[in-house]
């Protein structure tokens, strides 16, 4: 989804990240959606979904620990405003993570990846409660197409239409509304310090409540399972070099054209599961997710579009 990073420079030339940008933002997307198959196989082993959530999000703390030991310059650790907004970032990713493999197991990864792509929707909603973005009517029709597209996808006008439960209904869009969450702190935090010191509390403040809420054993019980390499593949793919692949690649990319690319994300998580998993969708509901993929991307693309000149109102 069009995730609102800010990227710093990194090491090499300007002209060949320029180049590398797109590519980046497709490939942290694809991973995601890997991410979301990875979870889907791990649950349906019988993982606790908070453990698959402890696991990605402590092996990207690696990650973003060692970016920030390499690249501490401006980190802001100092600052009291981006403790508290990267503490409430950990919260929402917490929740993103957790909610996202609760959908999973409880559903399908495809109906899951794509109720967490609504996180925009929410994210114009708590802008417009707070008076910080201007409601308009196409983002009227843009939430009213999302919402019809989530009860096509969900079933929720016919009882018994695919395996979409209201746990799993319910747990992909607050992974949405915690991505929100996420979305928000990140970019108040932005300001204070660096993106990797933002992420570096943001994913402690993910295992931490994650830890706390976790089936303990499970947690201890993972380096010696035979499904180990598969935390490990989440994790580094899930949190670790995708933020960083992410981050970097935003540098560069357009955001219109970033919201566009991170379709890869639901896209990939939605074929994982049904070629992967063997997972199956009804017509209608995969009218329903066409239908919130196409608008959202839309409705990531019209702050651009605005400052383009193109008037979408």
């Amino acid at each position: 989804m069009g995730r609102d990073f800010p990227a710093p420079t990194g090491p090499i030339s300007p002209e060949t990240t320029a180049r590398l940008s797109p590519a980046l933002v497709a490939l942290a997307a694809l991973c995601w959606g890997l991410s979301g198959g990875i979870g889907g196989i791990l649950t349906a082993r019988g993982w606790d979904p908070l453990v698959v959530a402890f696991y990605r999000g402590a092996i990207g703390l690696l990650f973003v620990l060692v970016w920030l030991a390499l690249r501490p310059q401006r980190s802001g650790l100092a600052s009291r405003q981006l403790w508290f907004w990267s503490l409430l970032a950990g919260v929402g990713i917490a929740g993103n993570f957790a909610f996202y493999f609760l959908s999973i197991a409880e559903g399908s990864v495809a109906v899951a990846a794509t109720l967490m792509y609504c996180a925009p929707v929410f994210v114009y909603l708590v802008s417009f409660a707070l008076k910080l973005e201007k409601p308009a009517p196409f983002k009227w029709v843009a939430m009213v197409l999302v919402l019809i597209g989530v009860v096509l996808l969900t079933g929720t006008y016919e009882a018994g239409l695919g395996d979409v439960t209201p746990l799993a209904a319910g747990a992909g869009l607050l992974s949405g509304v915690s991505y929100a969450l996420f979305i928000f702190g990140f970019k108040y935090a932005a300001p204070h310090g660096s993106p990797q010191a933002i992420l570096v509390i943001a994913f402690a403040a993910l295992v931490i409540i994650t830890m706390l809420l976790a089936d303990n054993d499970q947690i201890v019980a993972v380096p010696s399972c035979p499904s180990w390499p598969l935390f490990a593949v989440l994790g580094v793919i899930g949190a670790g070099l995708s933020f960083v692949f992410y981050i970097i690649g935003l540098n560069y990319t357009a955001p219109a054209v970033a919201s566009v690319v991170a379709m890869v994300e639901p896209v990939t998580a939605s074929l994982f599961g049904v070629v992967i998993l063997h997972e199956s969708l009804v017509a209608l509901q995969i009218f329903g997710m066409g239908l919130i993929l196409v608008t959202v991307t839309v409705l990531s693309v019209y702050p651009s579009a605005r400052r383009a000149g193109v008037d979408l109102e």
